[in-house]
């Protein structure tokens, strides 16, 4: 039987598993390391799975008896980055040439392991999902690159009009049931929609049309691009400040920086009276600076005080000069506190001061990854974990983020990071009911804060967000998974993007033996639904990517490469076997006199103007595609 092995007990191996059975039918052997625990009830009562077998580790006995000679791939997402690479060399041992999808926490080892097996493919879920969860701390949109472009999903007023193409519809944040990704309807007709919108709010063009048929209300979501990544929004002083105040707050402690502030400010008020009494500032500043470095030259009994150095001059002289000699032992505290005794991974509160930041709740591999990423931008963050054994904890002190660590109650700890002057809560610990507590937690404490929390079960996550407002819920199993399963088959996914709680694929194929791809069309590859071809890299011109092809009755060419925006259904459709035959070679037969039924697979060159009835269907040349 050619079938896939799935090892893991964890909510992505339940997720790949359902991925695999639900959209791409093949037959999945689950292993599972404990059918009592985690995922395990869940796994082992998936419809249509072809058996489960419970293992407490992955040796080659275990893969014999599951029937690893006969499998096509196997992919080990769960357990430690040491178990998957020796789990992953001895399936290669039993079986040379087996599709191996490993899970790895340590990316830059998952690039060795890749070439050191042929046909292996290194991932990490939290890699995967890290960004779309910072990026929806800081309401910055999340970014796939592609083509030299950044691809990312915009909604309602902020689509413009060189979206590559609508991807859903009917969106509701109060009823997500109504969402439709990759709608079959709408698409370019909203560009027109939107446009006669404008038209009638300035008073130009009358009243906004009717929506067209078969197009629900409700808002649109588009794919748009941009040659830089989209810009944060956070202006760029403020994140100057930022940095500022971290590396102040990194170097020197918090006596030190009170001792320089009144050092610094008495130096300013002291060069400020030695300008009034000699009147000239090029003088002043020479003073001044002289006498913070100590080499001050005193008045004697007799000078002639018209030359400027008056009594406040003197006395202003003294401050200074008194100021200036605390600089340089307190510039060599700061040298020894930072290299001889080392602040690095000491422990460290949030500051009073502190404004604007992110609270990172857990700081397991996810919320290790999302406080990073948010550091890198320059925001503060703040993170707050229960369990001190946590390896995140080190991670962050060592990059001098605050860390609170203890199983003190919840609201006290978000209290003690601040959570009231923060601009955004990130709670991804790996239990939906502490994610939700954190959620309630900081809204009760500050009701406008944004907040981003991690959550597995969908039902619970449509109820929250029909609660709550100003709140943004991922799954890393639900963004992960389509990826996973999609390497697992041979496909590469470039990335995901975020629909709310539904997921956009970011693929790159190839027309080759074998891909069913070779002698379609690029409306073939469309007219079925799920699958919207924004990109095209012609054989001939490897180089470049023709955005929004126009020939949509094109036929792939062997070295052709799409770029596809693609539901999980959408993706797992375009298998092997093609949807249209290629044409026959040799003269074609003349067609048959008289009017003709039309073919049962669908139109191949962009559809007939004129008036049609019933549904709208989605225009394939130019524009929004």
């Amino acid at each position: 039987m050619s079938h896939y092995l799935v090892c893991g007990g964890n909510a992505l191996a339940h997720r790949l598993i359902r991925e695999l059975i639900e959209h791409y039918d093949v037959p999945v052997v689950a292993l599972v390391p404990d059918l009592t625990q985690d995922h395990g009830p869940r796994i082992s009562q998936i419809p249509g799975l072809a058996a489960v077998h419970e293992y407490p580790a992955i040796s080659a006995e275990t893969l014999r008896a599951c029937g690893i000679e006969e499998a096509n791939g196997i992919a080990l997402v769960d357990g430690t980055d040491q178990g998957n690479i020796h789990a992953a060399m001895a399936a290669e041992g039993l079986n040379p040439g087996i599709r191996i999808v490993l899970r790895m926490y340590n990316q830059r080892l998952g690039q060795h392991i890749e070439r050191l097996l042929p046909n292996c493919t290194s991932l990490s879920g939290s890699a995967t999902a890290a960004p779309a969860f910072a990026n929806g701390a800081l309401e910055r949109p999340n970014s796939v690159h592609a083509g030299g472009r950044y691809l990312y999903v915009a909604y309602d007023e902020e689509i413009r009009d060189n979206q590559l193409c609508v991807v859903a519809d009917g969106i509701d944040p109060q009823d997500l049931g109504r969402l439709r990704l990759l709608p079959d309807t709408a698409g370019r007709a909203a560009e027109f929609i939107a446009l006669a919108r404008r038209f009638g709010d300035e008073g130009q063009g009358g009243p906004p049309p009717p929506p067209p048929p078969g197009h629900e209300p409700g808002g649109l979501a588009a794919l748009q691009a941009l040659t830089e990544r989209p810009p944060l929004r956070i202006p760029w002083w403020t994140r100057l400040r930022w940095r500022v105040l971290d590396a102040l707050r990194f170097f020197t402690s918090a006596r030190l920086r009170l001792l320089l502030t009144v050092a610094l400010v008495a130096v300013l008020l002291g060069g400020a009276v030695i300008w009034w009494s000699t009147g000239h500032l090029g003088w002043a500043l020479y003073y001044t600076l002289l006498d913070v470095a100590g080499a001050a030259d005193p008045d004697r009994p007799g000078d002639s005080p018209g030359d400027g150095s008056g009594p406040w001059a003197r006395a202003a002289q003294v401050v200074v000069t008194f100021c200036g000699i605390t600089f340089a032992p307190v510039a060599t505290a700061i040298a020894v506190e930072a290299l001889a005794t080392g602040r690095r991974g000491l422990p460290r509160g949030p500051g009073a001061g502190l404004r604007d930041h992110v609270v990172v709740v857990g700081l397991n591999n996810l919320g290790t990854r999302v406080a990073g990423m948010l550091r890198e931008t320059g925001v503060p963050v703040v993170c707050v974990e229960r369990d001190p054994q946590s390896r995140g904890i080190a991670a962050m002190r060592a990059l001098g983020v605050p860390v609170l660590v203890g199983d003190a109650p919840l609201a006290g700890q978000l209290r003690r990071a601040r959570v009231q002057h923060a601009r955004a809560v990130v709670s991804v610990t790996r239990d939906d009911a502490a994610n939700l507590e954190a959620a309630l937690e900081a809204r009760a404490i500050h009701p406008e804060i944004r907040i981003v929390c991690r959550l597995f079960d969908d039902d619970f996550a449509h109820h929250v967000y029909a609660t709550l407002g100003n709140v943004v819920s991922r799954s890393v199993s639900y963004l992960s998974a389509p990826g996973f399963a999609a390497a697992l088959m041979g496909r590469e996914v470039l990335g995901t993007l975020s629909v709310f709680r539904h997921v956009l694929l970011l693929a790159e194929l190839t027309a080759e033996d074998g891909s069913g791809l070779i002698g379609r069309t690029v409306w073939g590859l469309e007219e079925p639904g799920g699958v919207r071809v924004v990109g095209v890299r012609l054989a001939r011109r490897p180089g470049d990517v023709l955005w929004n092809f126009a020939d949509r009755g094109y036929r792939l060419r062997a070295g052709d490469r799409v770029l596809l925006a693609a539901t999980r259904i959408g993706l797992a459709r375009l298998g092997p076997a093609p949807a249209e035959p290629p044409p026959a070679p040799g003269p074609q037969p003349a067609p048959a006199s008289g009017p003709q039924p039309a073919p049962a697979s669908g139109p191949v060159g962009p559809p007939p103007a004129g008036p049609v009835s019933g549904p709208v269907p989605e225009p394939r040349s130019g524009g929004a595609g």
